[in-house]
Order: C-alpha cells, then structure tokens, then sequence
C-alpha cells in the first residue's frame, strides 16, 4: 500500500488551473442579505397583522365617529356615540362584570399556578403527565369546555349540586340565577387558564439560580422562607409577563359567555365582548360598536402601560 503525496508545488498548480478563488463578501453585502432575509421571514406575520389587526382597528376608530346601521350610508356624528357610552346602563354593567371578572380572575388564577407550578417543579412521578393534563384545557376548544361545564352546572344533574348535596347545601341554579351566573364563568375561567400560566411559572422556576436557594437553605430558612423570601422576588420578571398577558385574555372573554349565558340573566353575565357583539351583529349599531370596542383598546392600552411601568420599577429595584 504506497500513500500519496502532494507536493505544494502540485497544489499552487492545482490552483493555477481553477483561477483566483473569488473574495470573501463584504460586511455590508452580508447586512444586506441578513436584511433582506429578515424581511422576507417577517412577512408572514406581518402580513397578518396589518391585515387583521392594523387595518381592522383604524377602521374600526373611524366608523366609531359615524352612526353607520350597515344597511344605510353612514353619517358622521362626531363623538355622539362616545358620548352615548357615558350614559349607557347596558354598557355600564358590561364595563362592571368584565372588571370584576379581571380582578378575580387573574389574581386567584396565577396564586394557583404558581402554587402548582412549583409543585410540579419537585421530583414526582408521573410529574410529564400531570403537565400534560393542567396544559390540555389551554389547547382545548372554549366552546367545548363551555358545553361540558353547562352540564356540570345542571341544577339537576350537575355534578356540582350533586357534590354539595353531600355537605347539607340546597339546589343552585348557577346559570340561570343572576347571583351566580357570571360566578360560574368565573370559576371555569380560572381553571381553563390555568394550564398556560403554570407552562410559565415552570420556565421561570427551572431559570432561578440554584445556588442562591442553596445559599438560603444552608443558612437554615424554611421551605416557606425560601418560597416568598427568594423564590417569589426572583420571579419578578415571570409575574409581570403572566400578569399583563392574562389582564388582556380576561378583557377579551366572550366565548364562555356566548355560550354559556348569552349575557344572561337580567345582563348579570354580560361583559364588554359581548356587548360589542351584541350592537354589532344584532342591532346593526356598528358604528356605536365600534366606539365600545375603542374603550376597550384604550383599556388593553392602559394596562399595557402600566405593565411596563411596573417591570421598569422591578428592574430599577433591583439594579439598586
């Protein structure tokens, strides 16, 4: 078996016969193509948000200036809807019921997710299943939920009544009672969004640095001092994220009202959504529609500020 060897004088021959080989681009040609490829996997996503999202909502506020009934040429009438709004009762309960629903909610439904969360965040069997089994509402159609939690809610039938029985309470008619309708959506609200807030919690908990927690076991604070001490300020970041996300899901609920109470009984159930829903589809008030709906943005607006204030206050806090 005899090697092969190549002389340098056969490789400068080599090259010789394939010319000069071609010079490295510049870095203002690789800019461009990183530039230009940027724009072209952007588009997509860009796509959809001016045609569905941008577009949608500038028509949305100027059709909130004209009385416009779909079926007629629309008139414009300055800010007469806006100025309806204040003295709307209907509009009113809605505005009432969605801000009490934000604020049972979002609170109850993330202590409960981080409470899981951390329990899922321990050594257990199963610990892949019992994930998979928080996360399935959160993927699951709210139409369907809707419909399973009707039947659970059955004065008759409903699993509910049935298991308060046991403890001595009478019958509850949950949907159809106004005491209590917009407090059942409110309790299936909370465990359908669950799943995505504990999916959170376990990225941010599995991101904590284990030595500070090891710094503070050693020098002997208890599970419960390590939690609210170490573990909840180290979450910061993880609360401010979950808490603005879930703020804007929760002002847009509409599903499990539609189909569940349709707003119902005596408006006790309705909320802002379906409201809008309601001018727009089935009494052709669209340009009146159109202004609740602009509240409603300057709402989401707001809270989206105020979000990033407190995380700007969060960070500032901790550079100090």
């Amino acid at each position: 078996m005899t090697a092969t060897v190549i002389r340098p004088s056969a490789v400068g021959h080599r090259r010789r016969e394939g010319g000069v080989p071609p010079a490295p681009p510049s870095r203002r040609t690789i800019l461009r193509n990183q530039r230009r490829t940027g724009w072209w996997l952007s588009f997509p996503a860009t796509s959809h948000l001016v045609i569905f999202l941008a577009i949608p909502a500038v028509v949305s506020f100027v059709l909130s200036f004209f009385d416009y009934g779909f079926l007629s040429a629309p008139e414009f009438i300055g800010l007469d809807n806006y100025v309806a709004l204040a003295g709307d009762a209907r509009f009113g309960t809605a505005l009432v019921n969605t801000l009490i629903f934000t604020a049972t909610v979002v609170p109850v439904s993330m202590a409960i997710s981080i409470a899981v969360a951390v329990a899922l965040n321990q050594r257990l069997k199963a610990r892949a299943w019992y994930r998979t089994a928080f996360y399935l509402p959160e993927v699951t159609a709210t139409l369907a939920i809707a419909i399973v939690w009707t039947s659970l809610y059955n004065p008759d039938t409903g699993l509910f009544n049935i298991v308060l029985s046991f403890f001595g309470f009478g019958r509850i008619a949950w949907l159809q009672d106004p005491q209590t309708a917009l407090l059942a959506i409110i309790i299936m609200s909370i465990w359908q969004a669950l799943g995505f807030k504990i999916i959170l919690y376990l990225a941010g908990l599995q991101n904590l640095p284990g030595e500070v927690l090891e710094a503070a076991e050693i020098d002997g604070a208890s599970p419960w001092q390590r939690f609210f001490h170490v573990t909840l300020p180290m979450l910061g970041p993880t609360h401010v994220f979950v808490l603005i996300t879930s703020v804007i899901a929760s002002f847009q609920v509409f599903d499990q009202v539609y189909a569940m109470t349709e707003g119902g009984p005596i408006y006790s159930s309705t909320v802002i959504t379906y409201e809008i829903y309601l001018n727009a589809f089935q009494r052709f008030k669209f340009g009146y529609a159109c202004a609740e709906a602009v509240v409603l943005f300057l709402l989401i607006i707001g809270v989206l500020l105020a979000g990033v204030g407190i995380k700007r206050l969060l960070e500032a806090r901790r550079g100090h």
